[in-house]
């Protein structure tokens, strides 16, 4: 399972640096090819939707299925191995979170981004018209 984790954290990176190219003033020169590549990952990116879903579910299963710890009930190694898995199951939400948030940023962005494009561009043939 920790290979899912990893593959995750690195595409909600790479959703991340995207965002941030896409939005730091000065790279106009850039920003055109970047649109592109972007628009064109949008769609594969969209799998990392069902993916953190799959991943959420096994989260819950996983808590679900977890054997319940009470103080005297279990000794503290067992202790310290449930309040490690807590941990790493809250962990884990969070990154499903931060993919997904970053997923529907990096949409948002690049549609405004091709919007503002579209709008310059109707700008300059009424510049050029009049």
């Amino acid at each position: 399972m920790a290979l899912e984790w990893v593959v995750l954290g690195y595409a909600a990176a790479a959703e991340a640096i995207m965002v941030v190219l896409l939005t730091l003033p000065g790279l106009d020169g850039l920003r055109k090819g970047l649109v592109a590549v972007t628009r064109n990952l949008l769609k594969p990116f969209l799998s990392v939707v069902p993916f953190c879903l799959f991943l959420l579910m096994d989260i819950y299963w996983k808590y679900e299925m977890r054997p319940s710890c009470d103080g005297e009930s279990c000794s503290p190694t067992e202790l310290l191995r449930h309040q490690k898995s807590i941990m790493k199951s809250q962990r884990n939400a969070i990154l499903i979170a931060a993919a997904l948030l970053f997923y529907w940023i990096l949409y948002s962005v690049t549609h405004l981004v091709v919007r503002i494009e579209q709008l310059n561009q109707r700008i300059e043939r009424l510049k050029n018209k009049d």
